[in-house]
């Protein structure tokens, strides 16, 4: 964004939380993981283990699950970045970007690691 500046582009930066979008589609993902994990030598999956793949697609369909389908809250922040007399540097979209990542932001690593 700051790279920019100095051509006197204005870039903001869209922060969108979980969305139900194809890209999340746990179908398609599970589909994906599946073949790449058929491609890995048998002794990267032992160092895996047996459950990796299972656990791996069984937290992506929780998620799947929180997704929200409302996707008018990301395209009304990026109509506000390209309309607006004075857009924001940042936009943070959804309620999970706003009340998780954001506060995330400012801990330290060690912290959000565990988290």
């Amino acid at each position: 964004r700051l790279e920019m500046q100095r051509f006197g582009v204005r870039v903001s930066i869209i922060e969108p939380g979980f969305f139900r979008t194809a890209i999340t589609s746990s179908e398609s993902l599970e589909r994906h993981f599946r073949r790449l994990w058929e491609r890995l030598p048998q002794e990267t999956k032992a160092l895996y283990g047996d459950n990796y793949l299972e656990d791996v697609l069984v937290s992506m369909r929780r998620i799947q699950k929180k997704c929200s389908p409302q996707l008018s809250v990301v395209t009304d922040c990026m109509e506000h970045a390209l309309t607006s007399c004075h857009p924001r540097a940042r936009y943070s979209a959804g309620w999970d970007a706003k009340l998780i990542y954001i506060p995330l932001s400012y801990l330290p690593s060690a912290f959000t690691d565990i988290f």
